[in-house]
């Protein structure tokens, strides 16, 4: 895992210096640019690790939206135009599914926790119940 987050920090602090070799004039502009985006990168690399190991499922879903920028880059490079907008949709749609999906979820453990304190609840009373 630490490994994974290493080699994505690598890729997308190099994705942050092309884009701001590409956007900026100023050398100044660049070094900040890029100095953010390690920063913020090293400050949400924990946080992110921990979410996506606790919701396996958002791996795939952050691989499919990878395999599609690309093909989308790729797409370009063969001079067909595919309008951001389709694929931001794509994406905001995707993520809402995840979205819902770790809502139920994270409804049911709540929902499975209360039935098992209730389950336990009663188990105690009929056990005292026994006793008498």
């Amino acid at each position: 895992m630490i490994t994974q987050i290493i080699v994505l920090d690598l890729v997308f602090s190099l994705d942050s210096v092309i884009t701001a070799v590409g956007i900026a004039d100023h050398i100044e502009v660049m070094i900040a640019a890029i100095t953010i985006a390690i920063l913020l990168m090293m400050v949400a690399a924990t946080p992110i690790a921990n979410f996506v190991e606790h919701h396996p499922s958002t791996k795939m879903l952050a691989l499919a939206f990878l395999v599609m920028v690309g093909m989308s880059l790729g797409a370009e490079g063969l001079g067909f135009h595919i309008e951001r907008g389709f694929i931001y949709a794509a994406m905001v749609f995707a993520g809402g599914v995840e979205a819902l999906n770790l809502w139920r979820q994270k409804r049911r453990m709540r929902i499975r926790m209360a039935a098992d304190k209730v389950l336990a609840t009663q188990g105690e009373r009929a056990g005292v119940m026994h006793q008498h």
